[in-house]
């Protein structure tokens, strides 16, 4: 299956932020499966947009597929989610605040950067509507990979935001979908264990932050018999937010300084044996998930690692579109193979190349070719 809804898709430069993400990765992938014949073959079809996956999960339902302002907290300390919903202290100047902060849109001399705000058409503000919208896709996504029989498989073009974390947003993410997908199938006993294997070329800090923080007990709740979610993450082994600048000010018991349960660092120029150490990577999750076998597998899929990638911080990893390819296969392999449900999200992508990785892994599921 894949889910793809237009409406899904945010163009940033509306909102006078000038990053090379480009508006129509997903659309060119869809474009690319549609002239390959994909998008009639297994497992690609069906296709579903967001109202077509509302009404096949189950229209008028109780537990209708929407995330709320409860899924937020669920995850994200309530003082930061007050913010974003503009009934914090500062009242709208705190959403407006959260996202400079998350996309890092004003340096520390003050100044604009990649902002433009003359340039934009649309209230910095509503931004977080438009993402409250990619995060119901991942919980869309998530729900229609389980409600296959075996090892269903649902492909979300959108959504990733790792670097999210519990009181404020970074790295381009305001607030973390996977994670608070994750805990709304625990909270709807849909899922008990559930695992993220993330593939972006940037560390999922956020989402390591999350997870230890939920397993802890804390702030988040939880605690001792808490659902649980356990994690991979390969990416550059420096870079942001492994750079110096970042660790230096990072508190040991945030984020980035916390591991995944499993954390592959790639060095530049080691790209050949990405593939190999993602395959025991995998084998390692599955033992430090004490070998219970997960409900569902959240697999951010992003296309930063390409050596084509338009965003200079994801430099330091350079895959070639068919270590690209062979990546995906690796993971998807592993987890048809143990018959697990699998949710892929788009994530890291940047330039106009981004769409070619997604395009071609999921072309080449289908028999196309790639």
């Amino acid at each position: 299956m894949v889910l793809y809804d237009p409406d899904m898709v945010t163009v940033y430069q509306d909102y006078g932020i000038m990053l090379p993400i480009s508006p129509s990765r997903a659309e060119r992938v869809m474009d690319f499966l549609d002239r390959k014949g994909a998008l009639r073959l297994d497992p690609v079809k069906p296709v579903f947009d967001r109202a077509g996956a509302a009404r096949f999960l189950g229209p008028g339902k109780a537990d209708a597929p929407v995330i709320n302002r409860a899924d937020l907290e669920r995850v994200h300390k309530r003082e930061f989610v007050a913010d974003l919903y503009e009934d914090g202290p500062e009242g709208s100047e705190g959403l407006e605040k959260a996202l400079l902060n998350a996309w890092e849109l004003i340096d520390s001399q003050g100044r604009p950067n990649r902002y433009e705000p003359d340039k934009a058409v649309k209230p910095l503000g509503e931004l977080f509507r438009r993402i409250l919208v990619q995060v119901e896709g991942t919980y869309l996504a998530s729900r229609l990979a389980l409600s296959e029989k075996g090892a269903g498989f649902c492909y979300y073009l959108g959504g990733g935001m790792h670097h999210a974390r519990y009181d404020h947003g970074a790295g381009f993410c305001l607030i973390n979908d996977i994670v608070i997908a994750a805990r709304k199938l625990q909270a709807e006993n849909r899922a008990a264990l559930i695992w993220v294997v993330d593939a972006d070329a940037h560390k999922g800090c956020g989402t390591a932050e999350l997870v230890r923080f939920a397993r802890a007990g804390n702030e988040l709740g939880g605690g001792p018999g808490a659902p649980d979610i356990c994690n991979l993450s390969i990416h550059m082994a420096s870079g942001w937010p492994l750079d110096e600048e970042t660790l230096k000010t990072a508190l040991p018991n945030r984020a980035p300084r916390l591991s995944a349960d499993v954390e592959l660092s790639i060095d530049r120029g080691a790209e050949d044996t990405y593939n190999e150490e993602l395959t025991k990577g995998l084998t390692l999750l599955e033992a430090r998930s004490e070998n219970r076998t997960p409900d569902l597998v959240m697999v951010v899929d992003g296309a930063d690692p390409y050596k084509h990638d338009g965003l200079p911080s994801s430099s330091l990893l350079n895959l070639t579109l068919r270590q690209c390819i062979e990546r995906d296969w690796v993971i998807y392999a592993y987890l048809q193979k143990r018959r697990l449900p699998s949710v892929w999200i788009m994530a890291g992508g940047y330039g106009e190349r981004a769409w070619e990785p997604a395009a071609h892994f999921l072309g080449s599921l289908a028999g196309t070719g790639s």
